[in-house]
């Protein structure tokens, strides 16, 4: 019985913690995607100018 009880109260906690949690709107959302999106895309970018270098050395010696 000990551990039903010890469920209720976990659940309790953490609807209690949830409630307390700052979501973002959706509006920041979208901007934190576009952000996170572009960002990928630039270190892509840069891995991928930085390896065709790096292999071009290598193919040159």
């Amino acid at each position: 019985m000990l551990k039903m009880s010890n469920n209720k109260n976990f659940f309790q906690n953490v609807v209690s913690e949830m409630k307390k949690v700052s979501w973002p709107t959706g509006q920041e959302t979208a901007r934190f995607t576009v952000i996170v999106t572009l960002t990928v895309i630039f270190f892509l970018a840069f891995f991928y100018v930085l390896d065709l270098g790096i292999t071009a050395v290598i193919d040159f010696l």
